[in-house]
């Protein structure tokens, strides 16, 4: 009984210094306990800044999610021996500083990277290492990226497939001759309004579909939209569309996605946290086109991946050539576009993910420079203090 009892007692101390050492690994969220607002009055833009703030790192409170895992080890990212110091720029006769850009455009992080060395990293408004911050649409690329790699996989023949190869359910709509590759220009013709703040838009009647959780509501919206131009012939941003492309990844893979990107990306790439996934109900279908959320240095390590082609540790995630097509202009219809594949194209071969409240991931691969930038803005566009892209045009060309 003795020996009994001391058994007991070993295996149960045991049991509490690996869950102590579990949970010293793994601290609790820091801004779990925050007042936070809600999704209508997010894409409102009806938050006052202190509750706006609270939500945008806790957006997963919002929806059901799934978690995006990271692996087992996690890639360093050196502090550079000549980290940024002063830094300006000129637009129409002003000069601007760091100190500007961050304040007038209500920045919550900002992470520098150039030659795979961090130049300046600066949280504010309360966040830290551990916060994780929304993408919105900084996500679609990610979506984007994962349907590449569901070709590179060979899930996906060709970018010239049709969806209704894979999604059946689109046999008849207006999808029915619209190609992968129409999907990630956006380019598909089928009609749609992204007016975030007009509460009749179909980005709100979007919005209405995911909070009533009813599995499939998302993509029968989708399915039920007219055709405004034939397939290939017209430019139309539509989050819609990242709908679809989240479905196509998830029919092709037969996989949720969050966990191919788990495998292909994120635990591959040495990611420091989980990430989690805003879902479209309850275990089901993550929203494609928003609603990812990680933290700072976890977002410009997938910027490492886009600036590295798509090859992890000699590994090829994507395509060769992939990443070229993806941050490109487009020629739709004899016009050129200013977008890639869920990627806008900047300067000469730079690039950025964006997302509405001034979310960047931004590369320039010419200077081997990633920009991990995330923002407050008070209303979804329209309030920005700077322009974000020639503040991060006139980054890069500080750099030899």
């Amino acid at each position: 009984m003795n020996i009994c009892k001391v058994v007991t007692t070993t295996i149960i101390a045991l049991l509490l210094t690996l869950t102590a050492q579990a949970n010293a690994a793994q601290p609790p969220y820091p801004h779990a306990d925050e007042p936070i607002g809600t999704v209508r009055e997010v894409y409102d833009g009806r938050l006052y800044p202190d509750i706006q703030v609270n939500t945008f790192r806790n957006i997963d409170r919002l929806f059901p999610t799934r978690t995006v895992p990271r692996g087992e080890t996690v890639s360093e990212l050196p502090m550079s021996d000549t980290p940024l110091q002063a830094f300006s720029y000129t637009v129409d006769g002003q000069t601007y500083d760091l100190y500007d850009v961050l304040a007038m455009n209500r920045v919550s992080g900002l992470l520098i990277i150039r030659n795979g060395e961090i130049l300046f990293e600066k949280y504010l408004l309360g966040n830290d290492e551990h916060t994780r911050w929304m993408s919105m649409s900084m996500v679609k690329s990610m979506t984007a990226m994962l349907i590449g790699a569901a070709i590179q996989d060979g899930h996906i023949n060709s970018i010239d497939d049709l969806i209704v190869d894979y999604l059946p359910r689109f046999t008849g709509t207006a999808y029915d001759g619209v190609t992968v590759k129409h999907l990630l220009q956006m380019s598909s013709g089928v009609a749609w309004n992204e007016t975030y703040t007009d509460p009749a838009s179909d980005r709100r009647r979007m919005l209405e579909a995911q909070i009533s959780g009813r599995p499939g509501a998302v993509l029968d919206l989708m399915g039920s939209l007219p055709r405004a131009a034939e397939p290939g012939t017209r430019w139309n941003y539509s989050t819609g569309e990242t709908q679809l492309a989240g479905a196509l990844v998830r029919a092709a893979t037969g996989k949720p996605v969050a966990d191919y990107l788990s495998e292909k990306i994120w635990s591959k790439m040495g990611m420091e946290s989980d990430a989690n996934w805003w879902l479209q109900s309850p275990d089901g279908l993550e929203v494609g086109g928003s609603g990812l959320s990680a933290t700072l240095r976890d977002y410009a390590r997938f910027g490492l991946f886009m600036l590295n082609d798509g090859v992890i540790d000699g590994e090829r995630v994507l395509p060769e050539g992939w990443m070229d097509a993806a941050s490109s202009r487009q020629v739709i219809s004899g016009e050129t576009v200013d977008y890639g594949y869920m990627l806008w194209p900047f300067h000469d071969r730079s690039y950025s993910a964006v997302g509405i409240f001034g979310q960047y991931v931004f590369v320039d691969p010419d200077k081997e420079l990633v920009v991990a930038m995330w923002g407050a803005q008070p209303k979804p566009l329209g309030r920005t203090g700077l322009d974000e892209e020639r503040f991060l045009q006139a980054l890069s060309d500080s750099f030899e």
